[in-house]
């Protein structure tokens, strides 16, 4: 089984906490993306990543001094946010660590995909960030169905604990054959039968955190085994749910 999750857009360098212990597996398209930003000016960085001029102008440093072959912290220690402080991987048993590393992929619009202790460094660039280059409109063209075929690769069941921004680079892609588990987080709207949740943004994020922190202690290796989690006060809705679709609410 397979856990796919958002990356952060605030991120850090920790060399210190735990070694980086591998290599982006799209490192030749990240080091294409590399070039093709250094090739904005100020103001179209900017605008790309849609952001302050403080936070524009520590980006566009970070992509000048760049070198995404000396990557040094491990990825799920480089990003920060609600979903990586519930997740904490920096007290996490080396049992539970060695599970994230094997199933966990951490997508990224700028690497592609990425095991949870490869190596990267600081950028800014969403999934959903209109860039063109080699021809492509824009990220979604660029990586194509590369990022499904990495995270699909051995046939594995996958569970989705992405935003719909960065899962979108998996699904559109998901063939017959292809098992892809969608989690949902969130309060039950009124009307409809009860059939619809509404998830907060804030609260999902935590709630992904938590959850693939709940896989990793216990072990967990079939989509069943999700049921139990009961963090954060949600509960496993049976009747809301198909093979499709796990949903917990509170």
């Amino acid at each position: 089984m397979k856990i796919i999750i958002s990356p952060a857009k605030k991120m850090i360098v920790d060399t210190d906490s735990l070694k980086a212990a591998g290599r982006p597996c799209f490192l030749d398209e990240a080091k294409r993306l590399l070039e093709r930003i250094r090739e904005l000016d100020f103001a179209q960085a900017k605008a790309l990543w849609k952001c302050s001029d403080k936070l524009a102008k520590l980006n566009y440093e970070r992509f000048a001094a760049m070198d995404p072959e000396h990557g040094a912290t491990p990825a799920v220690l480089s990003y920060e946010g609600l979903q990586y402080q519930h997740l904490s991987p920096r007290v996490m048993t080396a049992e539970s660590l060695r599970y994230i590393e094997e199933h966990v992929w951490i997508l990224s619009g700028f690497y592609g995909a990425l095991k949870p202790f490869d190596g990267v460094t600081p950028y800014r660039l969403e999934m959903g960030a209109g860039l063109e280059v080699d021809g492509c409109r824009n990220l979604y063209a660029f990586w194509g169905d590369k990022i499904y075929r990495a995270v699909t690769a051995g046939g594995d069941a996958v569970v989705n604990l992405a935003s719909k921004e960065y899962a979108r680079a998996v699904e559109a892609y998901i063939k017959p054959g292809d098992r892809l588990i969608t989690v949902e987080f969130g309060e039950i709207m009124p009307g409809e039968g009860g059939r619809r949740v509404r998830q907060k943004g804030a609260l999902a994020k935590m709630a992904r955190g938590e959850m693939v922190r709940f896989m990793a202690e216990n072990g967990i290796t079939q989509p069943e085994g999700m049921k139990a989690f009961s963090q954060l006060g949600f509960w496993y809705k049976e009747e809301m749910s198909d093979e499709s679709r796990m949903v917990f609410v509170r």
